[in-house]
C-alpha cells in the first residue's frame, strides 16, 4: 500500500521503521527465553518432567535452537517486501534448512556423540544463511536498508494493530501443533510419532497452500486498490481450484496409504513397524484435514487484503479452542491420533467459517466453473485412491524389501496415482490441459 499509494521511499522508511522494531523486541524476547527457558520447558513439554534427562536434554536443545525464531522473523519481513514488488524467489530459502540439516547428518553428526546438538546447531546457522540470503536479495531489488533507532511511529502503530490478529490468524496452523504437542508429550513417543506424520503432510501444504497464499495477497490488494472487483474474485476463484487440484490428491494419497509412505521413508534402525503403524495413523488423521489447511491460506488473503484482520483471528481462536477441546477429549480415548483427528476438525471449522463470512460480506462468491469442477476434482481424487489402494496391495512385497526396493515401489505408486488422477480430471472435466499450463505458468 505504501509502495504504490507513496512511493518507494516511503515504503522504504516504513520497512525500516518495522525491521528496527522487530528486531528490538525480538532480540528481548530471544533473551527472555533463554533465560527461562527451564520454566518455558514446563509449558511447551510438561510431559517430559518426568524424564529428567530427557528434560534437561529439551532445554538445551531449545536454547540452542531459540534464536532461529529471531533470524525467521526477520525473514518473513524481508520477503513480505519482495513479495510487495512481485518477487516470489524468496519462498526458496528454506531450502537453506533442508541443505544444512543434511549436511549436519552425513559430515559432522558421525564425529559427535549427540546428534541432537549437532542438528540443533544446524538450525541455526540455516537461520542465518536464509537471512543473509534475503538481505541480497531485497538490495539487489533495490531496497537496501539501514537500521533506525526503534520508534513506534504511526505506520508501526497501524503494522502492530493489524499484525497481531493477523499473527493470530496465521498462526492458527501451528498454535494448534503447539497444542497437540503439549498434550502429546503426556505419552511417551507420542511427540515424535506426530512430528514424523507433521513432516509429510507439511510438503503438499507448503508447496500448495502457503505458496499460493503468498502470490494471491499482494494480488488482491492490487486489485482491490484499483477498484477491480471482477478482477478480485477471479483470482480468488481461481486460486481456490488451483488449491485443490493439488490438494486434494494429496490428501486422498496421505489418507489412503500413510502406512508404506512411512514405512520406507522412516522404518530402519530405531524406528519399528510400531512406529510405523502409529505415524502412519496419525498422517491419515492430518490428510483429513489438508485441504483445509490450505483453504485457509487461499481465503485469508481475502481479508487480510481489505485490512480485516481481526474477523480470521476471532475465527483462528475458535479453530484452537476446538482443537484443545477436542484435543483433550481424544486423546484419553484413541492418543496420538485423536490429536491429529482433533487438529484436522478445527481446520476445517475455520476454514469453513472464513468461506462463509466472505460470501456473506459479497466479498467472494463461486463463479459457474468453480461449482462444475469441484465436484469432479473430488471424483478424480476418489479414482486415485481406489487405484492407490490396489496398487499398494500388489506393490506389498516391494515396500516390505530393502530400502531401494521400498523407494522405487513408492515412486512407481506415487508416479501412478499421478497419472490416474491426470487421466480422471481430462475425462471428467474437472481440468483442461490449456488451463494445467496456464495455471502452472503462473504458479
Amino acid at each position: 500500500k505504501r509502495l504504490e499509494g507513496e512511493g518507494e521511499a516511503s515504503a522504504k522508511r516504513f520497512a525500516e521503521e518495522a525491521l528496527s522494531v522487530l528486531l528490538f523486541t525480538l532480540i528481548v524476547l530471544t533473551i527472555v527465553a533463554e533465560l527461562t527457558m527451564p520454566w518455558l520447558m514446563y509449558v511447551i513439554a510438561p510431559g517430559f518432567a518426568d524424564t529428567p534427562d530427557k528434560f534437561e536434554l529439551g532445554i538445551l536443545l531449545t536454547r540452542i535452537a531459540f534464536p532461529y525464531l529471531l533470524f525467521m522473523s526477520l525473514v518473513a519481513l524481508l520477503s513480505a517486501v519482495l513479495n510487495s514488488v512481485g518477487r516470489f524467489t524468496a519462498a526458496a530459502a528454506p531450502i537453506a534448512l533442508n541443505i544444512v540439516l543434511i549436511a549436519a547428518l552425513v559430515v559432522v553428526v558421525p564425529h559427535f556423540d549427540s546428534p541432537g546438538v549437532v542438528l540443533a546447531w544446524g538450525v541455526v546457522v540455516a537461520g542465518i544463511l536464509q537471512f543473509i540470503m534475503l538481505l541480497i536479495a531485497v538490495k539487489r531489488a533495490g531496497f537496501a536498508f539501514h537500521l533506525r533507532a526503534p520508534r513506534l511511529t504511526p505506520g508501526v502503530r497501524r503494522l502492530v494493530t493489524l499484525g497481531i490478529p493477523g499473527f493470530i490468524a496465521g498462526g492458527a496452523t501451528q498454535f494448534n501443533l503447539l497444542a497437540g504437542s503439549i498434550i502429546a508429550s503426556l505419552q511417551d513417543g507420542a511427540v515424535s510419532l506426530l512430528y514424523y506424520a507433521d513432516r509429510i503432510y507439511q510438503l503438499p501444504l507448503g508447496v500448495v497452500g502457503i505458496a499460493i497464499g503468498i502470490v494471491l495477497l499482494p494480488d488482491l490488494s492490487r486489485r482491490l486498490r484499483g477498484d477491480d472487483m471482477a478482477g478480485a474474485s477471479n483470482a480468488q476463484n481461481r486460486a481456490f481450484e488451483f488449491a485443490m487440484l493439488l490438494t486434494l490428491p494429496a490428501a486422498v494419497a496421505l489418507a489412503v496409504i500413510p502406512g508404506p509412505i512411512i514405512q520406507v521413508l522412516f522404518e530402519r534402525g530405531a524406528f519399528t513397524a510400531a512406529d510405523t503403524h502409529g505415524a502412519g495413523l496419525a498422517l491419515a488423521g492430518f490428510a483429513i484435514g489438508l485441504p483445509a489447511f490450505v483453504l485457509i491460506k487461499v481465503l485469508s488473503p481475502g481479508f487480510f487484503a481489505r485490512e480485516d484482520t481481526k474477523t480470521p483471528m476471532r475465527f483462528a481462536a475458535i479453530g484452537i479452542a476446538v482443537n484443545i477441546v477436542g484435543s483433550l477429549a481424544l486423546f484419553f480415548w484413541i492418543g496420538h491420533v485423536g490429536i491429529a483427528l482433533a487438529t484436522s476438525a478445527a481446520a476445517w471449522i475455520n476454514a469453513i467459517l472464513l468461506g462463509v463470512r466472505l460470501v456473506r460480506l459479497g466479498h467472494f462468491e463461486f463463479d459457474a466453473r468453480l461449482k462444475s469442477r469441484l465436484p469432479r476434482l473430488g471424483l478424480s481424487a476418489a479414482i486415485m485412491g481406489a487405484g492407490l489402494w490396489g496398487g499398494t496391495v500388489l506393490a506389498a512385497p516391494l515396500l516390505a524389501g530393502s530400502f531401494v526396493e521400498g523407494i522405487v515401489a513408492l515412486a512407481l505408486l506415487i508416479g501412478g496415482g499421478g497419472l490416474l488422477f491426470g487421466i480422471a480430471i481430462l475425462v471428467t472435466g474437472a481440468a483442461k490441459v490449456s488451463d494445467l499450463k496456464n495455471a502452472f505458468r503462473r504458479a
